[in-house]
């Protein structure tokens, strides 16, 4: 039964109450009208402004959706705080995400726990992106590009007075019965500034526009889920951070010191659910000017427990043999408790996975001439993870399973560029950056060393010598041409280098339940590494033709791109020497899910990202606009002819907007082509095209904003491109066609219609 309309009145009374609110506070009100654009462009880069980011706030409690309008970027659909995102074609690790200077790395075999996923929309003050060709400043150890993400910036008050200050908003979305908050104060002198920020938000299971799956049956007696209800989609999230900071003539000094704390965050399209996720962090910075130019210093720790296990709508009970010391097997629809734990009797599936993040990095700016600027740097990472999984019973009897153990991921980078400004229609860039990559892993055992495979891999792998050094190369050249008042050409080359993570690397074990439980992509099959992985090297060219008025109140932006990528990793059906689940039927598999090994193999994508904005009319009524985005990526495998995994299709989106005294609305449309181009080695299935329609408007006093909308405002029932394989509720633990067990074919629908209220009041 539809629970979108639950708490509309709610949603209703919030966004009719909040007016009458901020009249009380304001007698005389202001007229608020902002012109700038949501998305700029700076050199090779793009940049997500504040205007644009508070609009999509209410509408979101992930960080990386914020990106949605930035052309070439889309995200891989994942927990409702968790998405992975995309830039033409190439995801995840791909990517370089620093997140306040930090470079964080997912700790979880399934990627639950990104980079953006530990900076609420709430707290981000700045999101930047450089698609393909970086500059080596902020690029490496990637070949798609780079985000940044930055938290609000540290205030201070006027010479000689105090400053207090802050905000503290709330949010409601129908379809999910999604709701939190944010709080944010600061205390300010004008040499020193002392703030916390902190969040919650927390969602239940949304719903699709339309029944998607034939069955309710969840693994566990007496809970079912509806037709139309989207499992394992609920989540609840809580960030807090606290900073000071110190300023003295050109001086900054910040220390913030960061806790995230996510209780359960449950998966569509992964068979396991992230049922703890605590993350701690200290976050270090100087910034200086001298006569010379600028320096900057950073140092940071992070330290993550993270644990996994079957969610509410999975089942948790396992074994063979009827109750009460068995739990029915695997053609039971639902598992039953059953005692003790033993070879007949699992309680779940435990995943562990720690991991500690520390890095320094320096960076200086040379003002070398008025148009000279060198900017040379070094950073230095160490990053240790374990990934254990305790024996619950069953077939994870009687040993500690170790995925990964004492693993070692380390960096030591430098770099130095060059850009000037020859003359005021030039301007170019150019950069080399070097890295050295170390891994290493720790010897490894199966739940049980006496069987098959384990008896084959476990001293194949303990024996074998892990520890694998790259030595990376980074180059990127780029120039800036302005014709004349109304068009500028950029230009680009680069070639980006990115080493394996530790879960491609050494990720070791062939048997299929293991193999299930390590996947970061979403589509259901089973993987293994490889330690022999070499690094991936990718070359780019690119292009902007950028056209505008004098007064940029129009412009039309096209960035064609090609990118050729050798030692690409992607995958192959794991061979039948690994034992296990690669065995001969899985060569040739169609229509099921499917195992798999990592490989080096040879890749290109190609295709051009559109962007622009023009002002259509100013009436009495109001000033109205449209902006427009266009992207299209097409990949393939050089070596197989078969086409790259999760590439979004075709897709165009079209928005009207009208801003008038303190409103602020849109009207969007966005449109995806059918995917027809999916990767046959795993299976991936086809998805049709789509239209969905959103609304938004928002009205602003002095310090207080109201924002309402609605989503998907024809709840159009749609799947999403890169939304995976539907794994989200039922008998998760085995890909064997059985019971309750889901089926290969069924995909995770996008969210149906929902209406939502928002509320941030300034003081």
């Amino acid at each position: 039964m539809k629970k979108t309309f639950k708490r509309l009145p709610l949603a209703i009374a919030v966004s009719m109450a909040i007016p009458a609110l901020g009249q009380a506070q304001e007698t005389k009100l202001e007229d608020v009208v902002v012109t700038a654009p949501a998305v700029t462009t700076t050199l090779s880069g793009t940049a997500v402004q504040s205007n644009g980011l508070q609009s999509l706030r209410p509408a979101t409690s992930d960080s990386a959706t914020l990106l949605r309008d930035v052309p070439g970027v889309s995200s891989y659909g994942a927990g409702g705080v968790s998405s992975l995102p995309v830039i033409r074609g190439l995801a995840d690790d791909r990517i370089r995400i620093k997140v306040d200077g930090m470079d964080l790395i997912a700790a979880c075999p399934n990627h639950m726990n990104p980079a953006l996923s530990y900076l609420d929309p709430s707290n981000v003050g700045l999101l930047e992106v450089y698609p393909g060709i970086s500059p080596v400043s902020v690029g490496g150890d990637s070949i798609a590009g780079t985000i940044l993400a930055e938290s609000k910036a540290p205030v201070f008050a006027e010479p000689g007075k105090t400053l207090v200050t802050g905000e503290v908003g709330a949010f409601y979305r129908s379809n999910g019965n999604a709701r939190g908050g944010n709080l944010g104060a600061t205390f300010a002198s004008d040499s020193l500034s002392v703030s916390y920020s902190g969040s919650t938000a927390e969602s239940d299971n949304y719903e699709a526009a339309r029944a998607f799956k034939t069955s309710e049956v969840t693994g566990r007696e007496g809970h079912t889920l509806p037709l139309d209800e989207v499992g394992s989609t609920a989540y609840k999230s809580r960030n807090h951070e606290l900073g000071f900071a110190f300023k003295g003539g050109d001086h900054l000094f910040e220390a913030k010191v960061g806790l995230q704390d996510i209780p359960y965050e449950l998966w569509p399209n992964q068979r396991m659910d992230m049922l703890a996720n605590d993350q701690k962090r200290v976050n270090l910075r100087y910034e200086g000017k001298y006569d010379w130019g600028k320096l900057q210093a950073r140092a940071y720790h992070e330290k993550v427990e993270h644990f996994m296990d079957f969610g509410a709508d999975k089942r948790f009970w396992y074994g063979n043999g009827a109750p009460p010391t068995g739990s029915g097997g695997p053609v039971a629809l639902n598992g039953f408790p059953c005692a003790p734990l033993s070879a007949t009797c699992a309680a779940g599936m435990p995943m562990h996975t720690e991991s500690k993040n520390t890095g320094f990095s320096l960076k200086g700016d040379i003002d070398i001439t008025a148009m000279d600027l060198v900017r040379v740097g070094a950073e230095l990472q160490r990053y240790q993870l374990n990934d254990w999984w305790p024996a619950s019973g069953g077939g994870m009897w009687p040993n500690t399973f170790w995925n990964i153990n004492n693993g070692e991921r380390d960096r030591n980078a430098v770099f130095a560029e060059w850009e000037a400004q020859p003359s005021a229609q030039w301007t170019t860039l150019a950069g080399v950056r070097y890295e050295r990559v170390k891994t290493n892993a720790g010897p490894v055992q199966a739940y049980n060393n006496n069987g098959a495979p384990a008896t084959t891999l476990v001293p194949a792998f303990n024996n074998a010598d892990r520890e694998r050094t790259d030595n990376n190369w980074d180059v990127t050249l780029l120039a800036k041409y302005t014709v004349d008042p109304t068009l500028d050409v950029e230009v680009g080359f680069a070639r980006k280098v990115r080493s394996p993570s530790l879960y491609e690397r050494y990720s070791w074990y062939s048997r299929g339940m293991e193999m299930l439980m390590v996947n970061w992509f979403g589509d259901g099959n089973g993987y293994i590494g490889d330690m022999d992985l070499e690094p991936e090297k990718a070359h780019t060219i690119s292009a902007t033709f950028d056209w505008h008025s004098v007064d940029r109140k129009w412009e039309l932006k096209a960035t064609p791109f090609y990118s050729r990528v050798t030692d690409y990793i992607d995958a192959v059906r794991c061979p039948t020497s690994l034992g296990g689940s690669c065995s001969v039927p899985n060569l040739t598999a169609t229509n099921s899910f499917v195992f798999l090994q990592l490989a080096n193999q040879s890749a290109r994508l190609y295709g051009i990202d559109l962007s622009g904005r023009m002002p259509l009319a100013t009436t009495p009524y109001g000033e109205f606009g449209l902006r427009g985005v266009l992207n299209y990526t097409n990949g393939k495998n050089r070596d197989t002819g078969d086409s790259l995994y999760n590439i979004m299709p075709l897709n165009v989106k079209l928005t009207l907007t009208h801003q008038h005294g303190g409103w602020d609305s849109a009207l969007e449309w966005f449109a995806a082509q059918s995917k027809n181009d999916v990767s046959a080695v795993r299976n991936e299935q086809e998805t049709s095209g789509y239209n969905l329609v959103n609304l938004r408007t928002s009205y602003s006093w002095k310090q207080v904003r109201v924002d309402f909308g609605v989503e998907n405002v024809f709840d159009k029932f749609y799947y999403l491109p890169l939304g995976g394989a539907y794994v989200g509720q039922g008998t998760t633990m085995t890909a064997n066609p059985v019971g309750a067990v889901p089926l290969w074919g069924t995909l995770v629908p996008g969210a149906g219609r929902s209406i939502y209220a928002g509320i941030n009041y300034k003081f």
